[in-house]
Protein backbone atom coordinates (compact mmCIF):
# COMPACT_ATOMS: atom_id res chain seq x y z
CA UNK A 1 0.00 0.00 0.00
CA UNK A 2 1.31 3.49 -0.85
CA UNK A 3 0.38 6.63 1.10
CA UNK A 4 -1.36 8.94 -0.75
CA UNK A 5 0.61 11.98 0.06
CA UNK A 6 4.02 10.27 -1.16
CA UNK A 7 1.94 9.42 -4.50
CA UNK A 8 1.69 13.56 -4.37
CA UNK A 9 5.22 14.44 -3.83
CA UNK A 10 6.03 12.60 -7.34
CA UNK A 11 3.25 13.78 -9.53
CA UNK A 12 -0.36 13.94 -10.23
CA UNK A 13 -2.74 11.72 -9.06
CA UNK A 14 -5.98 9.92 -10.46
CA UNK A 15 -8.78 8.23 -8.16
CA UNK A 16 -12.14 7.42 -8.27
CA UNK A 17 -14.38 6.88 -5.14
CA UNK A 18 -16.93 4.31 -4.29
CA UNK A 19 -19.78 3.79 -1.69
CA UNK A 20 -20.09 0.40 0.12
CA UNK A 21 -22.99 -1.75 -1.32
CA UNK A 22 -26.24 -2.50 0.85
CA UNK A 23 -27.32 -5.69 -1.11
CA UNK A 24 -25.67 -8.77 -3.35
CA UNK A 25 -27.22 -6.29 -6.39
CA UNK A 26 -25.34 -3.60 -5.53
CA UNK A 27 -22.39 -6.03 -4.69
CA UNK A 28 -22.23 -7.29 -8.36
CA UNK A 29 -22.68 -3.87 -9.84
CA UNK A 30 -19.61 -3.05 -7.64
CA UNK A 31 -17.42 -6.02 -8.48
CA UNK A 32 -18.03 -5.52 -12.18
CA UNK A 33 -17.26 -1.77 -11.70
CA UNK A 34 -14.12 -2.87 -9.92
CA UNK A 35 -12.72 -5.06 -12.38
CA UNK A 36 -13.85 -2.79 -15.20
CA UNK A 37 -11.60 0.14 -13.97
CA UNK A 38 -8.33 -1.61 -12.08
CA UNK A 39 -6.81 -1.79 -15.71
CA UNK A 40 -6.38 2.18 -15.89
CA UNK A 41 -4.06 1.99 -12.55
CA UNK A 42 -5.68 4.48 -10.86
CA UNK A 43 -3.48 6.05 -7.68
CA UNK A 44 -6.04 5.37 -5.02
CA UNK A 45 -9.88 4.67 -4.48
CA UNK A 46 -11.93 5.43 -1.70
CA UNK A 47 -14.77 4.13 -0.04
CA UNK A 48 -17.39 6.33 1.91
CA UNK A 49 -18.88 5.64 4.91
CA UNK A 50 -22.58 7.44 6.10
CA UNK A 51 -21.63 6.66 10.36
CA UNK A 52 -23.34 3.68 12.21
CA UNK A 53 -21.91 0.17 13.01
CA UNK A 54 -23.23 -1.65 9.78
CA UNK A 55 -22.15 0.88 7.39
CA UNK A 56 -18.77 1.21 9.39
CA UNK A 57 -18.19 -2.99 8.53
CA UNK A 58 -19.35 -2.17 5.15
CA UNK A 59 -16.38 0.37 4.60
CA UNK A 60 -14.15 -1.66 6.75
CA UNK A 61 -15.17 -5.14 4.70
CA UNK A 62 -14.22 -3.66 1.16
CA UNK A 63 -11.24 -1.63 1.87
CA UNK A 64 -9.85 -4.36 3.64
CA UNK A 65 -10.88 -6.50 0.47
CA UNK A 66 -9.57 -4.04 -2.04
CA UNK A 67 -5.94 -4.01 -0.22
CA UNK A 68 -5.55 -7.36 -0.47
CA UNK A 69 -7.53 -9.41 -3.44
CA UNK A 70 -6.70 -6.34 -5.69
CA UNK A 71 -3.81 -4.14 -7.13
CA UNK A 72 -6.17 -0.86 -5.73
CA UNK A 73 -4.90 1.66 -3.24
CA UNK A 74 -7.41 2.14 -0.96
CA UNK A 75 -8.62 4.83 1.46
CA UNK A 76 -11.23 4.49 4.07
CA UNK A 77 -13.83 7.44 4.70
CA UNK A 78 -14.11 7.95 8.24
CA UNK A 79 -16.98 10.94 10.18
CA UNK A 80 -17.24 12.26 13.64
CA UNK A 81 -20.83 12.08 13.84
CA UNK A 82 -22.33 9.70 15.97
CA UNK A 83 -19.29 8.29 17.78
CA UNK A 84 -17.26 8.94 20.76
CA UNK A 85 -13.42 10.04 20.78
CA UNK A 86 -12.73 6.37 21.66
CA UNK A 87 -14.94 4.80 19.45
CA UNK A 88 -13.00 6.98 16.69
CA UNK A 89 -10.25 5.76 17.96
CA UNK A 90 -10.95 1.73 17.91
CA UNK A 91 -11.91 2.42 14.48
CA UNK A 92 -8.79 3.87 13.73
CA UNK A 93 -6.95 1.24 15.54
CA UNK A 94 -8.66 -1.52 13.75
CA UNK A 95 -7.41 0.15 10.42
CA UNK A 96 -4.11 0.21 10.98
CA UNK A 97 -3.80 -3.09 12.17
CA UNK A 98 -5.67 -4.25 8.78
CA UNK A 99 -2.70 -2.27 7.47
CA UNK A 100 -4.79 0.64 5.74
CA UNK A 101 -2.80 3.88 5.72
CA UNK A 102 -4.81 6.25 3.81
CA UNK A 103 -8.12 8.19 5.40
CA UNK A 104 -10.01 10.60 4.53
CA UNK A 105 -11.67 12.40 7.34
CA UNK A 106 -15.24 13.94 7.27
CA UNK A 107 -17.38 15.93 10.01
CA UNK A 108 -20.26 14.37 8.46
CA UNK A 109 -23.88 15.11 8.42
CA UNK A 110 -25.81 15.44 11.74
CA UNK A 111 -27.94 12.23 12.45
CA UNK A 112 -31.16 12.34 11.25
CA UNK A 113 -32.60 10.55 14.17
CA UNK A 114 -32.96 13.06 17.31
CA UNK A 115 -32.06 10.38 19.65
CA UNK A 116 -28.90 9.67 18.14
CA UNK A 117 -25.27 11.25 19.97
CA UNK A 118 -24.17 14.08 17.91
CA UNK A 119 -20.25 12.58 18.93
CA UNK A 120 -17.93 14.09 20.95
CA UNK A 121 -16.18 15.40 17.91
CA UNK A 122 -17.67 18.27 16.35
CA UNK A 123 -15.38 19.21 13.28
CA UNK A 124 -13.24 17.28 11.16
CA UNK A 125 -10.42 18.92 11.59
CA UNK A 126 -10.25 17.43 15.55
CA UNK A 127 -10.54 14.16 13.67
CA UNK A 128 -7.31 14.64 12.12
CA UNK A 129 -5.68 15.19 15.08
CA UNK A 130 -7.16 12.27 16.47
CA UNK A 131 -5.77 10.39 13.37
CA UNK A 132 -2.19 12.14 13.62
CA UNK A 133 -2.44 11.50 17.46
CA UNK A 134 -3.13 7.40 16.44
CA UNK A 135 -0.10 7.76 14.02
CA UNK A 136 0.48 6.13 10.30
CA UNK A 137 -1.68 7.70 8.52
CA UNK A 138 -2.15 9.98 5.50
CA UNK A 139 -5.14 11.68 5.84
CA UNK A 140 -7.31 13.81 3.52
CA UNK A 141 -10.10 16.48 4.52
CA UNK A 142 -13.07 17.45 2.30
CA UNK A 143 -13.45 21.17 0.78
CA UNK A 144 -16.00 22.64 -1.02
CA UNK A 145 -15.46 25.06 -3.42
CA UNK A 146 -18.78 26.81 -2.99
CA UNK A 147 -18.83 27.12 0.85
CA UNK A 148 -19.69 24.33 2.88
CA UNK A 149 -23.77 24.52 3.72
CA UNK A 150 -23.47 24.87 7.06
CA UNK A 151 -20.77 27.74 7.44
CA UNK A 152 -21.80 31.20 7.84
CA UNK A 153 -20.28 33.15 5.20
CA UNK A 154 -17.18 32.54 3.02
CA UNK A 155 -14.67 34.13 4.18
CA UNK A 156 -14.85 32.12 7.82
CA UNK A 157 -15.03 28.98 5.46
CA UNK A 158 -12.02 29.44 3.89
CA UNK A 159 -10.34 30.36 7.17
CA UNK A 160 -11.53 27.34 8.54
CA UNK A 161 -10.62 25.27 5.34
CA UNK A 162 -7.09 26.34 5.76
CA UNK A 163 -6.63 25.49 9.29
CA UNK A 164 -7.81 21.78 8.35
CA UNK A 165 -5.95 21.66 5.17
CA UNK A 166 -2.85 22.63 7.55
CA UNK A 167 -2.78 19.80 9.39
CA UNK A 168 -3.34 16.81 6.44
CA UNK A 169 -1.96 16.10 3.89
CA UNK A 170 -4.07 16.56 1.14
CA UNK A 171 -7.58 17.51 0.31
CA UNK A 172 -10.37 16.65 -2.28
CA UNK A 173 -13.40 18.97 -3.23
CA UNK A 174 -17.32 18.64 -3.65
CA UNK A 175 -17.88 17.93 -7.29
CA UNK A 176 -18.24 21.78 -8.92
CA UNK A 177 -18.90 22.41 -12.81
CA UNK A 178 -16.45 25.39 -13.45
CA UNK A 179 -12.95 25.65 -13.51
CA UNK A 180 -12.79 29.01 -12.03
CA UNK A 181 -14.67 27.91 -8.30
CA UNK A 182 -11.50 25.40 -7.83
CA UNK A 183 -9.25 28.49 -9.46
CA UNK A 184 -10.67 30.51 -6.51
CA UNK A 185 -10.36 28.53 -3.78
CA UNK A 186 -6.77 27.20 -4.07
CA UNK A 187 -5.65 31.35 -4.39
CA UNK A 188 -8.03 32.22 -0.90
CA UNK A 189 -5.88 28.92 0.42
CA UNK A 190 -2.66 30.19 -0.87
CA UNK A 191 -3.77 33.96 0.46
CA UNK A 192 -4.06 32.26 3.84
CA UNK A 193 -0.34 30.70 3.46
CA UNK A 194 -1.65 26.67 2.86
CA UNK A 195 -0.49 25.10 -0.45
CA UNK A 196 -1.73 21.39 0.66
CA UNK A 197 -2.75 20.11 -2.53
CA UNK A 198 -6.30 19.70 -2.93
CA UNK A 199 -8.15 17.44 -5.99
CA UNK A 200 -10.37 18.47 -7.70
CA UNK A 201 -13.71 16.08 -7.31
CA UNK A 202 -15.51 15.28 -10.51
CA UNK A 203 -18.74 14.32 -11.45
CA UNK A 204 -20.14 13.02 -15.00
CA UNK A 205 -23.87 14.05 -15.17
CA UNK A 206 -24.86 11.68 -17.22
CA UNK A 207 -28.85 12.23 -17.13
CA UNK A 208 -31.34 15.05 -16.22
CA UNK A 209 -32.72 13.01 -13.28
CA UNK A 210 -29.14 12.88 -11.65
CA UNK A 211 -29.05 17.01 -13.21
CA UNK A 212 -32.21 17.41 -11.13
CA UNK A 213 -31.02 15.91 -7.80
CA UNK A 214 -27.07 17.61 -7.86
CA UNK A 215 -28.41 20.79 -5.64
CA UNK A 216 -29.17 18.24 -2.62
CA UNK A 217 -25.82 16.17 -3.37
CA UNK A 218 -23.97 19.37 -2.76
CA UNK A 219 -24.06 21.84 -5.75
CA UNK A 220 -26.24 22.84 -8.32
CA UNK A 221 -25.30 22.20 -12.10
CA UNK A 222 -24.95 26.39 -13.36
CA UNK A 223 -27.67 27.35 -15.81
CA UNK A 224 -25.20 26.77 -18.66
CA UNK A 225 -24.45 23.49 -18.03
CA UNK A 226 -28.58 22.79 -17.39
CA UNK A 227 -29.16 24.36 -21.53
CA UNK A 228 -26.94 22.29 -22.81
CA UNK A 229 -28.04 19.17 -21.34
CA UNK A 230 -31.41 19.93 -21.72
CA UNK A 231 -30.70 20.79 -25.54
CA UNK A 232 -28.88 17.53 -26.03
CA UNK A 233 -31.98 15.85 -24.51
CA UNK A 234 -34.25 17.78 -27.44
CA UNK A 235 -31.91 16.80 -30.12
CA UNK A 236 -31.69 13.01 -29.34
CA UNK A 237 -33.09 11.79 -25.71
CA UNK A 238 -31.00 9.91 -23.27
CA UNK A 239 -28.50 8.94 -25.42
CA UNK A 240 -27.37 12.60 -26.58
CA UNK A 241 -27.66 13.50 -22.77
CA UNK A 242 -25.46 11.47 -21.28
CA UNK A 243 -22.28 11.88 -24.09
CA UNK A 244 -23.15 15.59 -23.45
CA UNK A 245 -22.46 15.14 -19.63
CA UNK A 246 -19.22 12.89 -20.48
CA UNK A 247 -18.20 16.10 -22.42
CA UNK A 248 -18.50 18.36 -20.05
CA UNK A 249 -16.81 16.47 -17.57
CA UNK A 250 -14.07 16.29 -20.30
CA UNK A 251 -13.53 19.73 -21.06
CA UNK A 252 -13.42 20.62 -17.36
CA UNK A 253 -10.88 17.71 -16.68
CA UNK A 254 -8.73 19.36 -19.66
CA UNK A 255 -8.74 22.62 -18.13
CA UNK A 256 -8.16 21.44 -15.01
CA UNK A 257 -5.31 19.43 -15.65
CA UNK A 258 -4.01 22.44 -18.17
CA UNK A 259 -4.05 24.80 -14.85
CA UNK A 260 -1.72 22.19 -13.28
CA UNK A 261 -3.85 20.54 -10.80
CA UNK A 262 -2.31 17.98 -8.43
CA UNK A 263 -4.44 15.30 -9.89
CA UNK A 264 -8.43 14.43 -10.74
CA UNK A 265 -10.68 12.62 -8.36
CA UNK A 266 -13.86 10.98 -9.77
CA UNK A 267 -17.33 10.50 -8.43
CA UNK A 268 -18.05 7.20 -9.98
CA UNK A 269 -21.40 6.33 -7.95
CA UNK A 270 -19.89 2.46 -8.42
CA UNK A 271 -20.44 2.21 -12.47
CA UNK A 272 -17.20 3.12 -14.61
CA UNK A 273 -18.36 3.98 -18.27
CA UNK A 274 -18.54 7.20 -18.03
CA UNK A 275 -14.88 7.39 -16.11
CA UNK A 276 -13.41 5.21 -18.82
CA UNK A 277 -14.94 7.41 -21.64
CA UNK A 278 -13.48 10.78 -19.59
CA UNK A 279 -9.77 8.39 -19.17
CA UNK A 280 -9.75 7.78 -23.00
CA UNK A 281 -10.87 11.02 -24.39
CA UNK A 282 -8.12 12.51 -22.05
CA UNK A 283 -5.15 10.50 -23.24
CA UNK A 284 -4.98 8.87 -19.35
CA UNK A 285 -4.35 5.59 -17.95
CA UNK A 286 -1.22 3.18 -18.59
CA UNK A 287 -2.05 2.47 -21.92
CA UNK A 288 -1.39 6.48 -22.58
CA UNK A 289 2.06 5.90 -21.47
Amino acid sequence: MTRISELLAVGPTYSFEFFPPKNDKELTTLARTIAELQPLEPSFVSVTYRGGAESRQRTFDLVSGMLHTTRLNPMAHLICVAHSRLELADILVSLRKAGIENLMALGGDPPEDPAAAAGELAFAVELVELARAIGGFSVGVAAHPAGHPRSADMRSDRDFLAAKLALADFGVTQFFFEAAEYEDLVRDLRQRGVDTPVLPGILPVTSLSTMGRLGAMGADAPPWMQERLRAAHERGGADAVRKEGVELATELCARLLDAGVPGLHFYTFNTSSATREIYAALGLGPAAG
